[in-house]
């Protein structure tokens, strides 16, 4: 099983990276205020940073180290990667299963499943801690809810159908997050899923661990030689990771959901963490960045025990062992993809 390594994170504007022997260095109107081994590094995020010297990009490239630039607010910008890596074999059965409507819907249906089972687990979990402070009867009606969405869309008939009953599971679903909010109720009301850009402090936190999330799914998709920019749901569109898309949707609820619930729930991020531009975005500011990554890297290295694997393995690596299978199912050495089905 790959390791996983320390990610970077660099959240303060205008530090430009470079490399020296085996070494990241970080600048500050060209002072070095830092380094890094490289070999302890997984990959770089870096916000709004003024950039980094081909010699850094290349090493991280031959070691397979991606480096990702985002915009202060979060939105990708780009991503530097080395080669691509994987049997030619591998990517070739790929995409004739994304040419297949049928063999396309037959995994896609796994992954909504997979979604809406875990975003029901969500709405159980907060029910069995918190049932004193929430509305149960309310609550209990919308996993039912979810429920029978599971089966509908392990029966979907088509990608547009599936995708009809993903949309209306996500609207039950999120209509209860703002409950699932239990303190600071002030600064982080939830009421609606804003994207671009988001326009709270609850969807800023949202659409930065997705963002991370997805990233993640990137990663592991290209180290196992899938393509992540050919999906089976997700239809192919320039620039956009299909595949990792379809994969994050997997541990939305559980994995970024609960994250972004236990820094509000347990007072890791205040109000004082965010700001508001005047095109009406709501985005961290540095010192809520620091705050977001630190608690995040922190959650990628909580351990769990897979629910088919029946390894151990931390959070982060979670994208990478669902990649793998994946990959087996494509190739023709598993029966059916094992979806990710959170019992914790």
């Amino acid at each position: 099983m790959k390791k996983l390594l320390n990610s970077l994170y660099i959240v303060t504007p205008d530090r430009y990276l470079s490399l020296d022997g085996e070494n990241v260095v970080i600048n500050a109107d060209h002072t070095e205020i830092g380094r890094l081994p490289l070999h302890n590094i997984d990959s770089i995020t870096v916000f709004g940073g003024a950039g980094a010297s081909p010699a850094l990009m290349g090493k991280c490239g031959e070691y397979g180290k991606q480096i990702v630039f985002l915009s202060r607010s979060g939105r990708f910008l780009s991503r530097c990667e080395g080669k691509t890596s994987g049997n030619v074999l591998l990517r070739r059965e790929q995409y004739r299963t994304a040419d297949d409507e049928k063999r396309s819907l037959e995994i896609s249906r796994l992954m909504i499943a997979g979604k809406i089972y875990n975003s029901r687990y969500v709405l159980n979990r907060a029910l069995r801690d918190h049932a004193l402070r929430l509305d149960t009867e309310e609550f209990s009606r919308r996993a039912e809810y979810l429920t029978g969405s599971i089966d509908a869309a392990y029966n979907a008939d088509s990608a547009e159908e599936l995708r009809g009953i993903e949309g209306q599971a996500a609207q039950v679903y999120f209509s209860a997050f703002d409950d699932m909010i239990l303190q600071q109720k002030e600064d982080f009301r939830f009421t609606v899923r804003s994207k671009r850009p988001p326009l709270d402090n609850v969807n800023a936190l949202l659409s930065l661990t997705y963002s991370m999330a997805t990233g993640m799914c990137i990663s592991a998709l290209e180290s196992v030689g899938l393509d992540p920019y050919v999906g089976f749901l997700h239809t192919d569109r320039p620039g956009r990771a299909s595949l990792a898309l379809d994969m994050v949707e997997e541990f939305r609820a559980v994995l970024c959901d609960r994250f972004v619930l236990t820094l509000i729930n347990k007072r890791m991020i205040n109000a004082d963490c965010f700001e508001k531009r005047e095109d009406g975005a709501v985005l961290l500011t540095e010192n809520g960045r620091k705050a977001f990554f630190k608690a995040w890297q922190e959650r990628k290295q909580e351990e769990l025990k897979h629910p088919f694997l029946g390894e151990k393995l931390q959070w982060g690596m979670v994208p990478y062992a669902q990649a793998l299978l994946l990959s087996r199912f494509i190739r023709g050495d598993l029966d059916c993809y094992p979806v990710f089905l959170w019992r914790g």
